[in-house]
């Protein structure tokens, strides 16, 4: 018998703005001045909060913190095709993603400050705590979705994730799973090229994280992960195929931290200062002023304004998060469910010497 090829497949890459701020107008998504510029703003107030988180570590006001510059278009894109009541699964680089997600910044604060309290979402907001070990997030969230399409709610569940995780065991059982029982979950993957120290080149052989998806028989995308239209129109559709029943997506945001790996962590003694600066040059932020600058959208004076105005907000919630009183013993037993069980309350009860 003569050998046959029983399938094919090929990995799409989506660019809609470029990093000198051009457009491709045929795909660009339906966006109104206003959102493009609360889009701007929601990635300023964010890079903000960086920057202003980073000091509050150095000033041991808060204790190890994970940076997102650079990846703040894969993270608001992401957060503004989602419904409130869709539920996020987010690591420990996700902090824009969850302030997009109306999580209040005092309580991100909180959270980075050692206290966990800081993860409770706001009422109609189904944003789960952060995951500190790597990819065990994944079939969690593929478990919300599973839950999701069983109880017809039509909510979505994302996953979010770095390149390092795909090389977990956690990814491909999530992945298989989801492709099986075709769960409405969407897996973003923001490929910052490192694990740590570890590079991409090292993590896989594959061209593309996207391409693993074909495995499992799900749908998968690379995108600009600097350009917040292409995250976000990736992101909108992988959404709204969920929602009609049609599956699970992989979507890979082809991105670059810009800052260390964390608090304790020194880039330069691993990363080529030539590749940190080609990756400057794509800034997200800049990317997107570039293209407003160029519709007549955002000036130097409105630049200023909202700049000014995160700074603020930013301070405000600086203040809330600096008078949050100190847990007490039984916030331990009180955040684990929403109820507590029978032995929790025995527990606490022993802890705090009544009986």
């Amino acid at each position: 018998m003569p050998k046959k090829t029983l399938n094919e497949f090929k990995t799409e890459y989506l660019q809609v703005l470029d990093e000198n701020g051009n457009i491709d107008a045929s795909l660009m998504p339906k966006l109104s001045g206003q959102e493009i510029k609360k889009i701007y703003e929601t990635m300023v107030l964010v890079r903000t909060f960086d920057q202003k988180a980073f000091n509050m570590q150095r000033q041991g006001r808060i204790g190890t913190y994970i940076q997102i510059k650079g990846q703040e278009a894969s993270q608001v894109g992401c957060a503004i095709a989602l419904n409130d009541d869709d539920w996020i699964f987010p690591t420990y680089r996700e902090s824009g993603l969850l302030i997009a997600r109306k999580h209040p910044i005092s309580q991100v604060l909180q959270y980075w400050s050692g206290d966990e309290r800081g993860l409770k979402a706001p009422d109609g907001i189904n944003n789960f705590p952060i995951s500190i070990p790597v990819g065990t997030q994944l079939p969690h969230a593929v478990g919300a979705g599973w839950a999701a399409k069983l109880r017809k709610t039509k909510q979505v569940a994302v996953a979010c994730f770095g390149d390092g995780a795909t090389s977990k065991g956690d990814f491909h059982e999530a992945l298989n799973f989801a492709g099986v029982y075709n769960v409405p979950v969407i897996f973003l993957c923001q490929n910052n090229q490192y694990a740590i120290s570890l590079p991409r080149s090292r993590q896989t052989k594959a061209e593309t994280i996207a391409q693993k998806a074909a495995a499992y028989g799900i749908s998968g995308i690379q995108v600009d992960g600097n350009d917040v239209f292409a995250v976000y129109m990736a992101a909108e559709e992988a959404a709204a195929r969920a929602r009609k029943g049609e599956g699970p997506t992989l979507i890979e945001c082809f991105t670059y931290r810009l800052a260390d790996h964390s608090t304790s962590d020194d880039a330069q003694r691993y990363r080529p200062k030539e590749e940190a600066e080609y990756w400057r040059k794509r800034d997200p932020v800049q990317r997107l002023e570039k293209f407003m600058e160029g519709k007549g959208m955002l000036d130097d004076n409105h630049k200023k304004e909202a700049s000014e105005k995160a700074s603020a907000r930013i301070e405000t919630e600086v203040e809330k998060f600096e008078k949050i009183k100190s847990s007490s013993p039984e916030d331990i037993f009180r955040y684990v469910f929403a109820e507590m069980t029978p032995r929790q309350q025995e527990q606490m009860k022993d802890i705090l010497g009544e009986r």
